[in-house]
């Protein structure tokens, strides 16, 4: 893009020129300093002698100092714009901006509103001389009767002017969409939403994966492209048209596409009584870093833990708990892993993810809490660290050894 050219330095180069002499004076900038014995530089000095010319004592004073070349408006040649040329030149789009805001279940809110079937997360449009932060804090104090501030970004999005929707009239411009952190909500936080009078005619927490089918295609792959970022951890997703221009590994396997599998069954802590037989056994198997082995389905991005016997262990595997609902129980084990085998499912992929992650890649319900406090009690007992959140790292195929 063609820049605005200086046109004080053009001035001062016109002066410049203009004052040089054709007798190889040398030309004075009054911000050079004077010299020492009190004569300016390209005026005489006391004994006669010009700067650069050899005095009566025969001694050469300095080289002389030139002037830099003038620069000329050759009838505006290159790139040179006026201020007004260039504002004239540069595009203008719309700027908005949302808020991704989940309960403690994961699910997202969305709101339905009085000018549009599909749903839509909470903001709008933001104002002249508005911040876009500022602009996601009046969006929900207007539609939510919320008051907070949201100072993480999540996603920016930037939304084509050929998006399909938009009627010609309207003369769509494109636009760049914010994506801010609205946090996860308790029940409590829930029961203070208050809605206006219009506008806004509900509020409901939806599946991740049922977005697509309740938003406008491109509002969802935003929305499912900011909830990963968030999960992900790895700072604000540059997105085109909803879609990440650095794909993490959460986008690459879809997470989050298809419905998670509920467990919300009570979560009891140690083995499983002999009476109830475990419908299934899953590990909570950390690495050196505090971090555990997590399973993604290719097919359809369903996360789970691995079997116990995943990797090899350092020690025996521990009994950690087990929830027990309407399909069984399900046991949970803990263990040190020491390595990981070359892969021999090609329909998983194989991450390490903190266990706050994991929880929120899994809809375990309220006792999710509880079952995630258990596994911070197993990790303290082995050595191991607690693990800040970092992007979830995809493991080589051939295996890994710690």
């Amino acid at each position: 893009m063609p820049q605005l050219t200086d046109q004080g330095a053009i001035d001062r180069a016109a002066t410049i020129e203009e004052g040089a002499t054709d007798q190889g004076a040398v030309v004075q900038d009054t911000a050079d300093p004077p010299l020492t014995n009190g004569a300016a530089i390209g005026r005489p000095l006391t004994d006669g002698a010009a700067i650069g010319r050899p005095g009566t004592d025969g001694v050469v004073t300095d080289p002389p100092v030139t002037a830099p070349p003038a620069i000329v408006d050759h009838e505006r040649a290159g790139t040179w714009m006026t201020p007004e040329e260039y504002g004239a030149s540069r595009a203008a789009v719309w700027t908005a901006a949302v808020v991704l805001v989940t309960d403690t279940d994961g699910r997202v809110l969305v709101q339905s509103v009085d000018y549009r079937a599909d749903r839509l997360l909470p903001g709008g449009a933001v104002d002249a001389g508005e911040s876009p932060s500022a602009a996601a804090a009046r969006e929900l104090r207007e539609e939510l009767g919320v008051d907070g501030r949201y100072p993480r970004g999540l996603a920016v999005d930037w939304v084509p002017a050929d998006t399909p929707g938009f009627p010609p009239e309207m003369r769509f411009p494109g636009e760049i969409l914010h994506v801010y952190d609205g946090g996860t909500w308790t029940p409590d936080r829930i029961d203070t939403v208050r809605l206006p009078d219009q506008e806004i005619t509900g509020i409901h927490f939806v599946e991740p994966a049922d977005l697509p089918a309740l938003m406008d295609a491109g509002d969802a792959r935003r929305a499912l492209s900011a909830l990963r970022a968030r999960i992900n951890g790895g700072g604000t997703a540059l997105l085109e048209d909803g879609r990440p221009t650095a794909p993490t590994a959460l986008d690459r396997l879809g997470v989050l596409r298809t419905r998670r599998a509920p467990q919300h069954g009570a979560w009891h802590p140690g083995p499983v009584p002999a009476q109830l037989p475990p419908r299934d056994r899953s590990g909570w198997l950390f690495a050196p870093d505090g971090r555990v082995l997590l399973l993604i389905a290719r097919a359809t991005g369903a996360a789970h833990l691995p079997p116990p016997t995943a990797g090899s262990t350092a020690g025996a595997v521990v009994p950690l708990g087990y929830r027990y609902g309407d399909q069984g129980a399900h046991a949970r084990d803990a263990a040190r892993l020491t390595c990981l085998p070359p892969a021999s499912d090609p329909a998983h992929a194989r991450l390490l993810a903190t266990p706050e992650q994991v929880r929120e890649l899994c809809d375990w319900g309220p006792a999710g809490a509880d079952e995630l406090a258990a596994v911070h009690t197993a990790r303290a007992r082995l050595g191991l660290p607690a693990p800040a959140r970092t992007p979830l790292t995809e493991l080589p195929e051939e295996g890994i050894r710690w």
